[in-house]
């Protein structure tokens, strides 16, 4: 027997809808109407603090950055709605009864802006191009593991084979790292490709001035989801401003529309304007948090990593720095995850705890405070990503620092570009990371935390940076991700996180900061399965 995992009622009724949360003319990440009459032309100017990125095609690599940009010109298979799959480019699907064939059909009235139709063969050229070792994917060749194959049954239906059930799939396939490309540009050189991916999406790319802007215009034969429409803007200029308060001078004085990696004391500055906006949108997937590196040096030893956590003053820095905007979590999964546990008991602040075990593993107060053991001193290496934390979380990675420092650790922070901070963690060269990673529901811990996610994927890059190591945590994140059973899996899920938070690899944060502001002339911004804002209705009051 075949099981219809889509009913006919979702699929008329679900669409784009059901897709995209409207956030027009709301504040804090709320719903509300926009009292504006929707309007057509102009162009919106976006103002990116994110690094910009090395290759405009999200399939290669696969960071945030590329998701902000791709969104607009990149549609995928499924879309999420309320947490559950469904239907975007694919119209419905099937599953067969052991889980290991999953079956697409896609929609037939759909074409890439180059004007290459959207069919069966085109799925299966995306799939392929994803998990090619040429490709470097990490973050959608991580999330397609479990395709075997890719078969294109006839010309709108696709036969997915499988090496085991995986019940997050359908979840994956809502993420633009793994969205739907022209065939055709993807026969380009990878370089020509990365240059101007080729989507179905309401925009489609024009220009790239590299260091400056990425230009893009309306996808005029664009065919919309269920319940959407045909773009409003004439098109977007993309722009790339490092600088925060640059970005936040540019916003309040109406060069540009919509800013991201906003800070606290902008965000609460916003809050009493009328004038701009807060689209507050937490992230899907991992929380942030530190990951200790288990598999070498120090923090191989499961009682120095317990030492560093207790070391760890937090709370302060995050009510001082964050003004608000932010709230610890105890949990190495963002709070819109419904699986996620939390144990604040694991992560409470205490000197004493952590001296106490430091002198049991005989690590003794040097001369000028930092430990010491067989003529090595207690120092662990913590390189930080300029462009993925804000100034607010570097401060507060210092201000651990320095609470480390009283408990006898010598902690060196590397602030370093992101090229430089992916080499620095694809040659094993830290101790402690901060590495944020989004991938739609909670089978992100099996890609962050299995065994298996030590072995670099074909980009260099290895999810596992806690490099945990375990047989039995293994087992139920596999077993996680074949069943389909939500009690089982939530069953599982909170056993694997019980065994990932004891073992002294992780310190939870909050979750990754993704606020977006923007004018309030600005209506109908929609938000993606991924939390990047989407601009496909969205329309400027003139």
């Amino acid at each position: 027997m075949i099981l219809d995992s889509v009913q006919k009622t979702a699929a008329a009724v679900a669409g784009a809808a059901a897709l995209l949360l409207v956030l027009s003319a709301c504040t804090g990440g709320g719903t509300a109407t926009s009292n504006s009459t929707p309007v057509a032309g102009g162009t919106l100017v976006y103002a990116s603090g994110d690094a910009e990125p090395t290759c405009l095609d999200p399939h290669v690599g696969g960071n945030y950055p590329q998701a902000l940009l791709s969104s607009q010109y990149i549609e995928e298979l499924t879309a999420l709605d309320d947490g559950k799959p469904v239907p975007a480019l694919a119209k419905s699907w099937t599953t067969s009864d052991d889980g290991r064939t999953l079956t697409f059909t896609l929609r037939d009235d759909v074409t890439f802006t180059d004007g290459t139709p959207f069919d069966a063969a085109a799925v299966v050229a995306n799939i392929e191009h994803v998990q090619d070792p040429a490709t470097a994917s990490s973050t959608g060749y991580l999330a397609l593991q479990s395709i075997t194959k890719a078969t294109a049954t006839d010309e709108h239906t696709v036969t997915l084979t499988l090496s085991r059930p995986d019940s997050a799939l359908l979840e994956s396939f809502s993420q633009p790292w793994v969205g739907m490309e022209s065939p055709k540009a993807l026969q380009r050189s990878q370089e020509a490709n990365c240059e101007s991916p080729v989507g179905t999406g309401p925009f489609r790319i024009t220009d790239w001035k590299h260091g400056d802007r990425v230009t893009l215009r309306k996808n005029t034969g664009y065919t919309p989801l269920t319940g959407s429409t045909k773009p409003r803007l004439d098109g977007i200029t993309w722009r790339f401003l490092p600088d925060s308060t640059s970005r936040y001078a540019a916003l309040q004085s109406g060069q540009v529309d919509v800013i991201d990696n906003a800070q606290p004391d902008q965000l609460k500055a916003a809050s009493a304007k009328g004038t701009i906006r807060d689209l507050d949108a937490p992230r899907p997937g991992a929380s942030n948090r530190l990951e200790l590196n288990s598999g070498h040096g120090v923090f191989q030893d499961e009682a120095v990593r317990k030492a560093f956590i207790a070391g760890a003053e937090v709370d302060p820095g995050i009510r001082s720095l964050f003004l608000g905007t932010a709230k610890r979590s105890y949990s190495v999964l963002s709070s819109v995850e419904p699986y996620g546990y939390s144990d604040k008991s694991l992560f409470e602040y205490s000197p004493a705890t952590a001296k106490q075990l430091l002198d049991d593993a005989g690590w003794k107060v040097g001369s000028d405070g930092v430990r010491e053991k067989d003529g090595k001193q207690l120092t662990v290496t913590f390189p930080v990503s300029t462009n993925q934390s804000v100034p607010a979380e570097r401060s507060l990675f210092q201000q651990i620092q320095a609470s480390e420092k009283a408990v006898g650790f010598r902690v060196v922070l590397k602030e370093l570009d992101l090229s430089s901070w992916y080499a620095a963690l694809a040659a094993n060269e830290y101790d402690v990371v901060s590495a944020p990673y989004t991938k739609v529901g909670a089978d992100v811990l099996r890609i962050l935390y299995d065994s298996a996610s030590i072995t670099p994927a074909p980009s260099g890059y290895f999810a596992n940076l806690a490099q945990l190591d375990d047989p039995k945590l293994d087992d139920l994140l596999q077993r996680a991700a074949r069943t389909s059973d939500t009690s089982e899996r939530g069953d599982l899920y909170e056993q694997a996180q019980r065994i990932i938070l004891s073992s002294g690899t992780v310190l939870p944060l909050y979750d990754q900061q993704n606020h977006f502001l923007y004018r309030s002339a600005v209506h109908g911004i929609r938000t993606t399965a991924v939390s990047t804002p989407w601009f496909g209705s969205a329309w400027i009051d003139r």
